[in-house]
């Protein structure tokens, strides 16, 4: 009854200062017009206001065949309004914050109310300008790794692997931007590609009702393509009907699983920290999946979340791939991130483990990037003669 009650309270509080910070910032853009002349009605600005703030919780519950598009519709609007939400809170109490200067000194309110009023949207619309661009424009980051271990007698000693991390696939992240994926990922002519989990974003409807599969199948590389599951995958619950998908197209979902690649290097998928707890069952300890394998040979893990970097070196990885952070996807969230994980971008040496940190491909809610970028990572893996 406690935890109940705590929930409740919880759940409230949330609710309260949700309303209160839509509330806040509705009533700026309503001031704002009155300021600048335009003319409306308070009805027909705030029922829509209301169904965009509460449109991507809206857009979530299930409803009729016939107006499921409506749904969906609503749940993309509302996904954009994350950006709107959190941007403009900052940037409206920063005009709040610059106003008591003219309050102080006397001058006249209005005017300046107008003027930073028509700033603030002004850098709304071109930071959403900008970071569209960010999300739908991939960029190819190049690492070089050089592994001090042997390709054995007749192994391949240099590799190119191919990495997309939160790719996204949904509502949102769709056939066109995959489009964008295949094209780069294939030119580079891979040797192995790599998927370090959340191909899918929550539900798999979309994954299946658009046929993404079908591109998906497309990537091409000499040993093929593996994946792991992302925290996304879990959140959807469609796992079982996932892995069916991913293996009609020829891409093995591994958990808790190793693989031997052309008899030179081992790629270990781990399961998502999201495993750890709730029904899923748990995840092995990095130690004792690694424990029975090969270490004369580079072993590649994937754990999609970027965690436990000393664990995984010290039971003998030579690299560890991971995505989930986007980097904070939109500034100033990096903040956060950057403080929650030992590396939640970018490239890092743990004792002789290379760690790569990918921002990721695709986005969650808003295809929006602020301060990070859409990217695919590619790996030039170096080995001993």
């Amino acid at each position: 009854m406690k935890m109940n009650r705590r929930v409740i309270f919880l759940f409230t509080f949330l609710l309260t200062v949700y309303a209160g910070i839509n509330i806040y910032i509705g009533w700026h853009v309503t001031e704002w017009f009155k300021l600048v002349g335009v003319s409306f009605s308070p009805w027909a600005f705030w029922v829509p206001f209301g169904l965009i703030a509460y449109g991507y919780i809206l857009g979530r519950v299930p409803l009729p065949h016939a107006i499921k598009p409506a749904g969906r519709l609503l749940k993309i609007v509302g996904a954009y309004y994350i950006f709107i939400m959190e941007t403009g809170l900052i940037l409206f109490l920063l005009e709040d914050l610059i106003g008591l200067v003219p309050r102080i000194a006397g001058w006249n309110i209005d005017d300046y109310s107008i003027y930073a009023g028509s700033i603030v949207m002004g850098a709304l619309a071109l930071l959403f300008i900008v970071g569209s661009r960010n999300a739908w424009s991939p960029i190819v980051r190049t690492y070089e790794l050089p592994i001090d271990k042997s390709a054995g007698e007749n192994g391949q000693r240099e590799w190119t692997v191919a990495v997309a991390s939160d790719i996204h696939l949904g509502n949102i992240v769709g056939r066109r931007h995959l489009r964008r994926l295949l094209k780069r990922v294939n030119e580079m002519q891979p040797d192995l590609i790599l998927l370090p989990g959340d191909v899918i974003d929550d539900s798999i409807e979309p994954f299946i009702r658009n046929r993404m599969g079908e591109l998906l199948g497309q990537l091409k590389a000499k040993h093929g393509v593996l994946a792991v599951l992302g925290n996304h995958e879990y959140y959807g619950g469609h796992i079982d009907s996932y892995i069916e998908q991913m293996n009609a197209i020829g891409i093995q979902v591994l958990r808790d699983e190793s693989v031997k690649v052309a008899d030179a290097i081992t790629v270990v998928g781990r399961k998502d920290k999201t495993a750890e707890g709730g029904p899923f069952g748990g995840r092995e300890v990095i130690g004792d999946l690694l424990g029975g394998l090969d270490h004369n040979k580079p072993i590649i893990v994937l754990d999609h979340q970027p965690t436990k970097f000393a664990e995984a070196a010290e039971a003998g990885a030579d690299v560890l791939l991971s995505g989930h952070t986007h980097r904070g996807q939109f500034a100033p969230n990096h903040l956060f991130t950057r403080r929650l994980f030992e590396l939640d971008w970018g490239y890092m040496r743990k004792e002789a483990m290379h760690v790569v940190v990918s921002s990721g491909f695709g986005s969650w809610g808003p295809a929006i990037r602020i301060g990070s970028r859409s990217e695919i990572i590619r790996l030039e893996i170096k080995l001993l003669p």
